[in-house]
C-alpha cells in the first residue's frame, strides 16, 4: 500500500515596507504559482496609496500588530524606526500562543534597535540579513576565511562599493557585513579597525579595514573586498545584476525560518544556506 505524501499549507507572508523597491518586489515573488507562501498582507505608512500593488482583499496596514497577527513570517525590508514598534508586536502575538517568524533586512539599527532584536530572538526565530543574496552571503564566509588566514600586519582590508543614485546611506550595509566578517575573521573588534575616511594612511593604521563608497546611476549593487599586501593581492568581488535576487533570497530565508519546529533564536542567511562559518 503506498501512501501520498501532504504537501505543506502555504505559509502566510507579511512584508513591512511592501511599497518599497525590495518590498514590492518579494510581494510579486510570493504570488507566484508553487511559492510556497500566500500573501497576508503588509505594512506601510499610507495603506490607501498602496491598494493597487497588491490583490484585492489584501490586508495593508500601519499598524504592525494588525500585521502580525495575521501571517506566520514576517519578512521586515522597511525602515530601523519600525524596528522596535515591529519587535513588541511580534513578541505580543507570540506570548498569546500565535507562531510567528521575522526575517528583518532592515540596516542601520541603533542600540535601542539592536536590543528589542536580542530580546525578541529569546521568544521567537529571527534572521537577520544585511543582504539576501546567497552567492553574496558565500563571500561572508570567504570574507571571514580570508580575514583569519592573511595576517592583518602584512595585508591590508579595503572594501569598495557602488549602488545607485537614490541609495541614501555609505558605506551600505551589506559592505559593513563585508567588514564585520573580515573583523571576526582577524578577531579584532571591527568598530576599532574600521575607516570610513579613505584620507588617513594605512601606515597610521595597520589592521584597518577601509571603505569607499560611490553612488550613480541605476547600480544595483557592487562589492569589491581586497586584500593587499606588498608582493599579491586577492579580490572578491560580487555585482547583484538585477534586485530580484534579494526577493528570492528573502522567500528563501522565510520558507527555511518558517519551517515547523524552528525554534526560537537569531539565525543569519548562513544559517538558511547551510554554510559553515
Amino acid at each position: 500500500m503506498t501512501t501520498t505524501a501532504t504537501k505543506p499549507a502555504p505559509l502566510r507572508l507579511g512584508i513591512a515596507g511592501i511599497t518599497g523597491r525590495l518590498g514590492h518586489l518579494i510581494a510579486q515573488e510570493a504570488l507566484k504559482p508553487h511559492s510556497g507562501f500566500t500573501l497576508a498582507g503588509g505594512l506601510t505608512r499610507h495603506p490607501e496609496q498602496a491598494k493597487g500593488l497588491v490583490p484585492e482583499g489584501t490586508l495593508l496596514t500601519n499598524n504592525p500588530h494588525d500585521l502580525a497577527q495575521s501571517c506566520d513570517v514576517l519578512v521586515d525590508v522597511s525602515h530601523h524606526a519600525q524596528t522596535i514598534p515591529l519587535a513588541e508586536a511580534l513578541m505580543a502575538v507570540r506570548q498569546a500562543g500565535h507562531k510567528v517568524s521575522w526575517v528583518l533586512g532592515t540596516t542601520g539599527l541603533g542600540g535601542q534597535e539592536q536590543a528589542a532584536l536580542q530580546s525578541a530572538a529569546q521568544g521567537l526565530p529571527v534572521l537577520v540579513a544585511a543582504n539576501f543574496s546567497p552567492a553574496l552571503t558565500a563571500l561572508l564566509t570567504l570574507a571571514r576565511q580570508l580575514g583569519a588566514t592573511l595576517p592583518a600586519e602584512d595585508y591590508d582590508a579595503e572594501i569598495m562599493e557602488i549602488h545607485h543614485r537614490h541609495k541614501k546611506d555609505a558605506p551600505s550595509g551589506t559592505a559593513l557585513a563585508i567588514g564585520h566578517a573580515v573583523a571576526e575573521g582577524r578577531g579584532v573588534d571591527f568598530e576599532q579597525a574600521k575607516r570610513i575616511d579613505q584620507n588617513s594612511p594605512r601606515t597610521d593604521h595597520k589592521g584597518a579595514i577601509g571603505f569607499a563608497s560611490m553612488r550613480g546611476g541605476a547600480v544595483v549593487g557592487l562589492h569589491d573586498l581586497r586584500f593587499l599586501g606588498d608582493d599579491e593581492e586577492i579580490t572578491l568581488s560580487h555585482r547583484a545584476l538585477d534586485r530580484r535576487v534579494f526577493a528570492r533570497g528573502a522567500l528563501l530565508a522565510a520558507r527555511w525560518l518558517g519551517a515547523p519546529g524552528r525554534a526560537s533564536g537569531l539565525y543569519g542567511m548562513a544559517d538558511a544556506l547551510g554554510l559553515k562559518w
